[in-house]
Parts: structure tokens; C-alpha cells; sequence
């Protein structure tokens, strides 16, 4: 849950989307409950619900009742939720926290943890395809949308290369970042637009983009300046693993300056936007300001 400069955070669009969340059940076969509890365990573990929200407001900000576009909301946050079981893995990032709690794989064991990961990157397409209302070429959109967000022209190509270290320069780094990062809030975004009637997706595009930079950037700087416990994740792993980040190219003081530019940036992206977009610039402060 948002804890800082929560007042900037739509309340009750996460209040929708924490509720829609906890009632999935997957309907899962009693052999397979082990299964659905480890899912369970990530998926409700708290965390921001950026992505969620963010087609809520986005919806909202079309004159959409967001409750409208919850399904696809909840697909984008069960596959945000497998990304991190899966980066959370001794092969890739080897973290023992997450959200405050031991990561699924420690948990569960690693086995369970990667069928856990995988269940929910199914079951969201599934959400999306079965329980998503919407005329067919809306719905067709928003799924070639996440679908191409998520695979290796977005977050897990974007993850390959952060894992396999190519980021030899600063153009590798934005690539590596707008993919494993920026596509999925791009997607979360879009979705809100398409879901409620939208034709013209590059006004959107153009500002999920920089808050998606902006994240990104944010996230750099609170693993080499935040605090853990108010994380609830380890801090200076990037370091520890030298990973090439917006604060090991630029420095704390160079990555604060790129992420106030970003929100800048942002800002001035909204006003191409139609309807009332209030949330949507609350929310771009408030992953400006974010400490966790």
C-alpha cells in the first residue's frame, strides 16, 4: 500500500482494485491448491498497484465508470506479479525479500515459485479474454497490446538484456529500462484508453512513456538511497551486482535531476489529454515523490 504522500493516490481506485484482486480464486482444482496459495501469497502481498490503477484512472479520466475496465486492470497486476517471482529467483536476481515478506521461492521453493509465476502470466490472459468487457476490436487491442508489452519486444526482452548486461551506453540503458520497465505501464495505460472508446493511442503513449522513465529512474535511486524497511525489498543490490543504472551512470544528484525532468516531461504530456485528468497527474507526482 502507498505510504508516502499518500494523499497524491486515488484511494479508492486502489480500493477497487485490492478488492477485485483478493476475490480471484482461480477456481483451481483441489491437487493444485498448494499451487494457488503461492500464487495468492505474491499476488496479495500489497505493493503499489501502479499499473492497475493507472488504466482505472486512466478510464476515469475518459468519463469511464473505472469498475468497467477492472479485468484488464487485474491481468496487467498478475503478470507485474509473476515478473517479480520470477526476477526474484536465484538465477536472475536472487532476493530473499519482496513486499516486506520472503519471495515466493523462498516460500514455496523454487519449483513452485516458477509454476506460480507461470500460472499467473496464464490466468491473466485469461482474465483478460473471459471476464473483460468490450466490443471485439477493443478487446482484440488491449490484448495484442499486453501481449507485446510482456514478451521480447517489452519486459522480458527488456529483463534479458538488464540480466545478460547490455547496457553498454546511454541509449542501451533508456532501451533496456522503456522495455523492461516502460512497456507495461504503457500497456496499462493504453488499455485504459482503448478499453473506453479511444481511436488515438499516441497522446497516451506519450505520457505513459515518461512516467514509465520516471518509475524506472525513482527505482534506480531508492535501491542505492532507500530505506528497507520501507521498501520491504533489499536495497543496494544493483550495486552489489553491478548493474548499469540511471544512478551508476549519472550519480544520485544526475538521476534526481533526469527523474524531475521526466515528471516534467509528463506534466506537460497530460495536457494533450482529454477529460478530466487530475488522477493521472496525481499519480505522476506521486511516483515522483515515492519512497517505496
Amino acid at each position: 500500500m502507498p505510504n508516502a504522500d499518500s494523499e497524491l493516490y486515488p484511494a479508492d481506485l486502489l480500493a477497487l482494485v485490492e478488492a477485485y484482486l483478493a476475490g480471484l480464486d482461480f477456481d483451481a482444482d483441489r491437487r493444485a491448491a498448494r499451487l494457488v496459495e503461492a500464487m495468492q501469497y505474491s499476488l496479495l502481498a500489497g505493493g503499489k498497484r501502479i499499473r492497475p490503477v493507472l488504466t482505472l484512472a486512466t478510464a476515469r479520466s475518459r468519463g469511464a465508470d473505472p469498475a468497467l475496465v477492472l479485468p484488464a486492470a487485474a491481468a496487467l497486476e498478475l503478470i507485474h506479479t509473476y515478473s517479480l517471482i520470477h526476477d526474484d529467483l536465484p538465477a536472475i536476481d536472487d532476493d530473499s525479500l519482496r513486499r516486506g515478506r520472503p519471495t515466493c521461492h523462498v516460500a514455496f521453493g523454487e519449483d513452485i515459485a516458477i509454476l506460480a509465476g507461470d500460472g499467473l502470466f496464464a490466468e491473466a490472459f485469461n482474465l483478460l479474454l473471459t471476464h473483460q468487457p468490450g466490443d471485439a476490436s477493443a478487446l482484440l487491442a488491449a490484448v495484442t497490446e499486453v501481449a507485446g508489452a510482456t514478451g521480447v519486444h517489452g519486459m522480458v526482452g527488456g529483463q534479458f538484456m538488464d540480466v545478460a548486461g547490455l547496457a553498454a551506453d546511454d541509449d542501451d540503458l533508456r532501451t533496456v529500462h522503456a522495455l523492461k520497465t516502460g512497456k507495461l505501464i504503457e500497456a496499462a495505460v493504453v488499455c485504459g484508453a482503448v478499453l473506453t472508446g479511444a481511436i488515438d493511442t499516441g497522446p497516451y503513449r506519450a505520457f505513459a512513456a515518461e512516467i514509465g522513465l520516471l518509475f524506472q529512474i525513482v527505482d534506480d535511486i531508492l535501491d542505492e538511497a532507500g530505506d528497507e524497511a520501507e521498501l520491504g525489498k533489499s536495497v543496494g543490490k544493483d550495486r552489489a551486482q553491478e548493474k548499469v543504472t540511471y544512478v551508476s551512470r549519472f550519480g544520485l544528484d544526475g538521476a534526481r535531476r533526469l527523474a524531475a525532468e521526466a515528471e516534467e516531461r509528463a506534466r506537460a504530456r497530460l495536457t494533450a489529454l482529454p477529460g478530466d485528468t487530475g488522477d493521472l497527474a496525481s499519480l505522476t507526482e506521486y511516483m515522483g515523490r515515492r519512497r517505496h
